[in-house]
Parts: structure tokens; sequence; C-alpha cells
């Protein structure tokens, strides 16, 4: 048996990730905010520092790997539990390098933004596709979750950059971060922008956007905050993403039999 045989997938699956609509954009901010608040909530909050909260958020994120990749088919639950979890852990990994090994926010931004490059590059040469809706394989399926991995390891270092070392503020930054998408969505649709392309830089851009929204609703007034808490935060953003997935799992909206090759 050749190598190449070895490592193919023995099956192929239905897609695997929601269709790409005005729903998906959403619970994906939800998530990605429940990822900043969340990991806040457990570390201070719950007193689990750094390391037991990254302990335990990794125990979960495992198991709910394991459900996500044994399924055959998209299931919302499943899908955006993995991505809430994947966000809170994401933002850890960061938190851990820039709070516990000290690395710069800049030199994580960098690190993590080589990192996402990398595997696109490998995921494209294996592949030949970084189409999302093609995530039809367990090969597939596995270079996807780790560049969602990296995009919000990165995200979350460019977003504290953006908010506390450029001295933004958490407002300032959530309009900058919505305006950079905004611009990707008017080159996409006015300018015909790659499909892929346009998907994953706006994919990579809701990562900041998401924790600078947590961070202004859930820091203090004197932060340039709206006095939240991290629990009140997280409990409004997890209600939404619970109504919404309970939704998107009964309409079936955002779900497609179909697997084009072209994002």
């Amino acid at each position: 048996m050749t190598a190449h045989h070895a490592l193919a997938p023995s099956r192929q699956l239905l897609n695997k990730v929601p269709e790409v609509t005005l729903y998906f954009w959403i619970v994906k901010v939800l998530c990605t905010t429940v990822g900043e608040s969340a990991a806040d909530f457990l570390n201070v909050n719950l007193n689990f520092g750094l390391t037991g909260t990254s302990i335990v958020t990794g125990v979960l994120l495992a198991v709910a790997m394991v459900v996500q990749f044994r399924a055959d088919r998209y299931v919302p639950s499943k899908y955006w539990l993995a991505v809430a979890l994947v966000s809170v852990f994401g933002t850890l990994v960061t938190d851990n390098l820039t709070d516990s090994i000290g690395v710069p926010l800049e030199a994580s931004t960098l690190l993590f933004g080589g990192l996402l490059a990398v595997t696109f590059l490998a995921w494209y040469r294996v592949e030949r596709t970084l189409s999302i809706h093609s995530i039809v394989t367990r090969r597939r399926e596995a270079f996807y979750w780790l560049a969602i991995l990296f995009t919000f390891a990165l995200g979350t270092a460019a977003g504290d950059l953006a908010a506390e070392r450029l001295n933004l503020g958490y407002a300032n930054s959530v309009l900058m971060f919505g305006a950079m998408i905004a611009v990707v969505g008017i080159a996409h649709f006015r300018f015909g922008l790659n499909a892929i392309l346009a998907f994953w830089v706006a994919y990579i851009l809701t990562r900041p956007l998401g924790a600078s929204i947590g961070d202004f609703m859930s820091q203090s007034r004197h932060d340039g905050g709206l006095a939240l808490g991290t629990t009140g935060t997280s409990a409004i953003f997890l209600t939404a993403i619970l109504g919404l997935v309970a939704y998107l799992s009964i309409t079936r909206t955002d779900q497609s039999e179909a697997v084009p090759e072209a994002a």
C-alpha cells in the first residue's frame, strides 16, 4: 500500500460545515465574544488561573472534537459547540504566551499569522482547495479545524494589540474591525474579490471584532467598557447562541446536501 493510500480517507462525508449565511456570521461573532468573556470568567471569577482554565477547556475541546469528527454531516449543536470551545482555547493559547511566558503581542500576532499561512499552504498543496464547502473528508476537516484554531489565536493577539498596546480602546477597536470586515464584503460583492480569500479574511477579522465586543461589554467604565462583567456578558451571548443554534437545528436553513468546490 502506498503512503498516499494509507493517508487517504476511507469515505466521503456530507459537508461538515454550515452554509455561509447571515446566521453563520452572527453565531460566529457571538462565539468569539464568548471565547473572550468565558476565558476571563473561568480564569478570574472562578479563580481557575490560566493553567487550570487551559486544562479544563482543553479537555472539553478534545471531547467536542471527537464528537464532531465522528459525525458524518453538519450538526449545528456539535459544530457550534466545537467553535465556541476553540474560541475559548484559542484565547487561552495567546493569553498563556503573553501573561505566563511574556511573549509580546506583536510577536504572537506574527507567530500565529505564520502558522495560519503554513496551514493554508499545506492544506492547499494536499487538497488543491481551501473551500469550506468541500469539507467532505476527515483530512480536510482536520485542516479546517487547525486553521480555525490559529484564526482564533491570531485574532486574540491582534485584537489585544489594537485595543491595549496601540491604545485604540475597545469601542474604537469594534468600529475598526467592523469597518475592515465591511471593506472585505464590498470588495467581494462589488469588485469580485475571490470568495475563498474573502471568507478567510473576514473569518480572521471576526475574532478581534468579537473579542473587542466582549471586552467593551465586560470591562469597567473606567477602562472604557459597559461594566457588565464577564458573567453578565457570557450569559447574554451564551443565551443568544443557544437560541440561534436551536433555531438552525429546527429550520435547517444553513444546511445543504450539495458539495460544490467553490466557496
